[in-house]
Parts: structure tokens; sequence; C-alpha cells
């Protein structure tokens, strides 16, 4: 499993404010990311202050984690960036936040004609999968993506383009 670059703390610093993936966001999730070759994956230790009730994690947060990772498989495997156009989650269990470090896992399903769709599963601190979902993505053409969404290219991840 390989570590995945966050690019945007250094081309886009002073805007990079992002609330799932930026390390300087105090409030935000400061995920960060992996490649297994098939898979991204992230692990997050949950905060108290994101319950939604008694001791069990928000499920707009879960939705949140799975969202961002698929963000990031369209940064790295579609090798450009996008826009969130369509999410279906369905919880199967609840997430307790006492259970420890929650691990999400995303793969790329299918990517033509500019549409992305990816498949997420988020596993509680024991291991066991609480919520699966399905996010499509809009994704611009890579020239537009750098123009106006300052997408740094494949190679700022760290990921080779053949994996």
């Amino acid at each position: 499993m390989k570590r995945i670059n966050n690019p945007f703390t250094v081309h886009n610093a002073e805007e990079y404010n992002c609330f799932g993936c930026s390390p300087n966001n105090e409030l935000g999730l400061q995920l960060e990311f992996f490649d297994t070759g098939k898979e991204l994956v992230t692990k997050w230790n949950p905060k108290n202050w994101l319950v939604g009730y008694n001791q069990i994690l928000h499920g707009g947060i879960q939705a949140t984690l799975m969202d961002e990772i698929a963000g990031w498989v369209v940064l790295t495997k579609c090798e450009t960036a996008g826009v969130t156009t369509e999410m279906s989650i369905k919880y199967l269990k609840p997430v307790y936040i006492t259970r420890g470090e929650i691990e999400v896992r995303s793969e790329l399903k299918s990517f033509e004609d500019g549409k992305a769709i990816i498949s997420c599963k988020l596993f509680d601190g024991e291991g066991e999968c609480c919520a699966t979902g399905e996010i499509k993505y809009f994704c611009y053409p890579e020239k537009i993506a750098r123009r106006k969404l300052h997408y740094p290219g494949v190679e700022a991840f760290g990921v080779s383009v053949s994996e």
C-alpha cells in the first residue's frame, strides 16, 4: 500500500481548506489516502463532536468520508478532477465511535464519457462493514480541470499512471 501525496498543500495552499483532506483545517477530517493498486484506502479516528446519537457517528459524516475518498479516486485513477452528481448510501449498521479507527475503501467501477462510478465501503473499528456507497462523478477534461480546479496532474499525487 502506497501513501498518496497531497499536492494541494503546495499547489493551492492559500485557498486550500478542504473539510475532508486539508491537514490544516482544525475542524476538518484531515484524511490521508493510500493506494493498494486496486483501491484507495483511508483510516480515520472518529471525533466525539461528530456523533449523531448515543456514540454513533453521524450519517452525514459517514457520507462525507465516502464522498471525499471517491473524489480522490477521480483525482488519481481518472487523472482529472470532477464534482459529485449523485450519491447512494446504504447504512447497514451503527458506527460506534468507541470502537476505534474507521477504515474506508473505494474503487473505480467505471469511467466513460466523463462520468465515473465509484463504490465505497466503510468499516468500523472492529472491521465490520457498516455502510456502502455508490458515488457518481462528472469529470472535467484534464485541460479544464487544470485551469479551473487547480488540478496539478496525476504525477503530483505520486501514483503511477499505469496502476
